[in-house]
């Protein structure tokens, strides 16, 4: 399927936070913003000077882009949600630039499942930044830039 900007984005919000209330689903667009923003580093290679679809689509990246996980059918996938009006609200607000305050330059979340969040996320390129909802989010160290 051939989703706008616009579209990939209401639907990777409703899938990866869309129980997470306002400010966590306007956290993760922030996190997609600022991988697709980057000067540096991994991502800013694969955005390709703002690409969008290659941030959403980097393999291994969102659990929601894939029809399975662990050689099982994941109906938690962009291709079946059906955003909102507020997931178009969020996906437009973070593609006019605008950042959750709290989030900073953040390039990772991930859900602990549990109340704690890990000091470092994927491995040393990112340091927690803060917690919002049930996600966890981590700001890139210098170690990231050599990525």
């Amino acid at each position: 399927m051939a989703y706008s900007d616009r579209e990939l984005l209401a639907r990777l919000i409703q899938c990866e936070a869309g129980g997470e209330g306002d400010n966590g689903m306007r956290a993760v667009a922030s996190v997609v913003i600022n991988r697709v923003r980057q000067s540096g580093g991994e991502y800013a290679r694969i955005s390709q000077g703002g690409n969008l679809r290659n941030i959403v689509f980097q393999r291994g990246q969102f659990d929601c882009v894939s029809e399975t996980l662990g050689g099982r059918y994941n109906a938690q996938n962009i291709y079946n949600m059906r955003p909102e009006a507020i997931h178009y609200e969020i996906a437009d607000w973070a593609l006019a630039g605008n950042k959750l305050y709290g989030v900073g330059n953040a390039l990772w979340f991930y859900n602990p499942f549990s109340s704690a969040c890990r000091t470092y996320f994927p491995s040393t390129v990112g340091v927690l930044t803060t917690k919002i909802v049930q996600h966890c989010f981590y700001d890139p160290t210098a170690e990231y830039y050599s990525t």
